[in-house]
């Protein structure tokens, strides 16, 4: 708990100084004018808090018994609980595409999970949401995991200079985010364009096609792995201990360590908040915890009986927790609108030797859905939501409204009174009244990507999946696929997509074929949701 009272420590220290300065009267009208100016003023902060791999089940107030979730607990009473919202896709890179771009990653080329030395896969060219709240007059800032590719050209980056593309180019203002994912090389931040940290003594390099001479790697020195040892792949360099994918040499100080991870990227997003107190702010938080390789801090870790993985989730929670507390510190939390979700459904064995399967017990990650992340079925792409902004929204909501984060961008924009530029977040429409629990309209259906690019349909009551190639069962997870050679209809108000129901519906079949059919050809005519 040291680590953590030396953190509480330093935010108290920063909350006190005002306080002190406030016994002269210039400071303390200068605190309450600031204070007057975030309540009264019309438009929000707005956080979007996006969690890695954390399923519906694996939240407190979504019915997890064996792990503690506090704070996120009192933001779901403070706001709206959804109970069916979707991620783009069921694995991150193009799931995260669709949601800051407002386009589905399917219409756009190398969406797929992206390599750590991936160039940049949103173009400057693209409208961005960063962008609608840029043109909204907001602050913008990208902190936490990124997984959307850096610099202008694959395998072309030079890590030990100023990166010639990065999110400054796509509508951030400030950036401090993981180069890709925590599993994949490079291992560092990177801070408005460069290695932050960088360390000159150690230039990098970075390979995802053949390692460095006399560079160790997982799979011929494991006795190297005193951290994490590998399930299935992750046994390329080492970082911390850890196998990883791709290859790095150098690194020096820049390089993570994995249980800091977590107070790192807490610790940016509260100084962004800090330095934006006085005038609107949007943030994309992207938080890591729960994706592999789970590494939690010392204060967490071997505290929940899941093992890494609850300790994870409960490492999650402390930063919603340090997040929430710091708003409030400053006066600001009333006019902040936040949304907490995540990028897709959960995983168990992603990896690496953590126990999380052994230690599962009678946890469901998923919750009622089938399967999980990179699969065709619910488990896939159902995802937790909530939504939080007190001045607004009324307290104890829940809403079972059929809701895509595709629609986030249009909906913050018209929020902001951002326009939306013609060709720009094509697949995103405005449902701005649902997402403030205004209304319990759903969207007429939704789309869902699984990992071999499948493309589902899904209304409020029925679920299509075309005839997809691929295993029954994803090997390394071991997660079934829900990838089949014939058509697949299941009735949402049946539990848990066990009975394929497309040969007595061939109308439906029709039907949500056609919405497919439109959607790969430049984007659907919408109707009304199908009835029994």
């Amino acid at each position: 708990m040291k680590k953590d009272y030396i953190f509480r420590l330093g935010t108290l220290a920063s909350a006190l100084l005002p306080s002190a300065l406030s016994s002269q009267p210039s400071a303390l009208n200068s605190k309450l004018s600031t204070l007057n100016s975030q309540l009264n003023r019309p438009q929000p902060n707005v956080v979007v808090i996006f969690a890695d791999d954390l399923g519906y089940g694996d939240l407190e107030c979504y019915g997890a018994t064996r792990v503690q979730t506090p704070n996120v607990n009192a933001l779901a009473k403070s706001g709206i609980r959804f109970t069916n919202v979707h991620a783009i896709a069921a694995t991150s890179t193009p799931s995260r595409y669709g949601l800051l771009t407002g386009e589905y990653a399917f219409r756009h080329p190398n969406t797929d999970i992206a390599r750590g030395n991936a160039g940049m896969i949103i173009r400057p060219e693209q409208f961005t949401i960063a962008d609608a709240f840029k043109n909204a007059g907001y602050a913008t800032a990208a902190i936490g995991k990124w997984h959307l590719g850096l610099g202008d050209k694959d395998a072309e980056q030079d890590w030990n200079a100023q990166l010639p593309m990065h999110p400054g180019d796509i509508g951030f203002d400030y950036h401090y985010i993981m180069a890709a994912t925590a599993d994949r090389t490079p291992c560092v931040f990177i801070e408005q364009g460069h290695v932050a940290n960088y360390d000159p003594s150690a230039p990098i390099l970075v390979s995802y096609e053949q390692n460095f001479e006399g560079e160790p790697t997982g799979k011929e020195n494991p006795e190297l792995l005193y951290n994490l040892k590998a399930s299935h792949g992750h046994n390329q360099s080492i970082v911390n201990g850890i196998g990883r994918i791709g290859y790095m040499k150098g690194g020096g100080k820049a390089l993570w360590k994995d249980e800091n991870i977590a107070d790192s990227i807490a610790a940016h997003a509260i100084s962004f908040i800090q330095k934006h107190r006085q005038e609107p702010f949007f943030m994309y938080l992207a938080t890591n915890d729960v994706h592999v390789p789970r590494f939690p801090h010392d204060r967490f870790r071997g505290k929940n009986t899941m093992g890494f993985r609850g300790d994870a989730i409960a490492q999650f929670d402390w930063t919603v927790g340090q997040v929430i507390s710091e708003l409030e510190r400053l006066g600001l939390r009333e006019n902040t609108l936040i949304i907490l979700s995540s990028d897709n459904g959960p995983v168990v064995d992603d990896g690496y030797q953590d126990r999380a399967v052994e230690l599962l017990g009678s946890h469901r990650p998923a919750g009622p859905y089938r399967a999980g992340k990179y699969s065709t079925f619910e488990g896939g792409t159902v995802v937790p939501a909530i939504v939080s902004w007190p001045k607004k929204v009324r307290a104890g909501q829940e809403s079972d409204a059929l809701v895509s984060q595709i629609d986030w961008l249009a909906s913050l924009s018209a929020l902001v009174g951002a326009r939306i530029p013609k060709g720009g977040a094509v697949d995103s429409q405005n449902r701005l009244g649902t997402l403030l629990g205004e209304d319990r309209q759903d969207r007429p259906y939704v789309l869902e990507q699984a990992a071999n690019h499948a493309l589902s349909v899904r209304t409020k009551e029925w679920k299509y999946i075309p005839p997809s190639p691929g295993p029954a069962v994803i090997s390394g997870p071991n997660m079934e696929s829900g990838y089949a050679r014939e058509p697949q209809l299941y009735n949402m108000q049946q539990p848990y997509e066990q009975e394929n129901v497309a040969l007595q519906h061939p109308q439906v079949v029709f039907t949500l074929q056609s919405y497919l059919e439109k959607e790969r050809t430049g984007g659907a005519t919408y109707k009304s949701p199908i009835s029994k």
